[in-house]
């Protein structure tokens, strides 16, 4: 079921910016959880057939996730978020990285800088999220990885969260 609900997708390779805007059809509160309780971003953060699975999450500043993509074959993509800012229930930052389950950091991938926002409009809630890269042909290596599709499905499936709810 392809979403009704407004998803921008945009590349600033001036910047070296991905750009994102989504709808959900939820209150701010309910998406600002989704995005912060492991419990529930495990539910969705991976795009299916994919799991995510937190092995450990401090949401704080100065905090950290750690979590692995797991795949229909029981493979494991780890992954690490250094949060560096947090605004509650309008903003937050973190650093993406890939890394080995310990959280040692793969220096083969770049990192990223994700900054996250949070709107609440006439019923809707909107995500605002810059992706920033150190250059553009990181970005592009994201892009080739099939970053877009990955992250419209799992959009998607925290739709069906959202639509679970009702």
């Amino acid at each position: 079921m392809k979403s009704n609900l407004l998803m921008n997708f945009s590349v600033d390779k001036e910047n070296s910016t991905v750009n994102v805007k989504r709808e959900f059809n939820a209150p701010i509160s309910d998406v600002w959880s989704s995005w912060t309780e492991p419990e529930i971003l495990d539910q969705w953060w991976a795009p299916a057939p994919w799991k995510s699975r937190t092995k450990k999450m401090n949401f704080k500043e100065g905090g950290q996730r750690l979590y692995a993509m797991v795949g229909p074959e029981g493979e494991e993509h780890w992954a690490l978020a250094d949060f560096t800012s947090i605004t509650p229930k309008t903003n937050f930052k973190y650093l993406d990285a890939f890394c080995d389950s310990e959280g040692n950091l793969n220096v083969d991938f770049p990192r990223s800088d994700w900054d996250v926002s949070f709107d609440e409009q006439n019923g809707s809630t909107f995500v605002n999220i810059a992706i920033k890269h150190e250059n553009l042909s990181d970005l592009e290596k994201i892009i080739e990885m099939g970053f877009k599709e990955g992250f419209t499905i799992a959009m998607e499936g925290l739709d069906k969260i959202f639509e679970a709810k009702k």
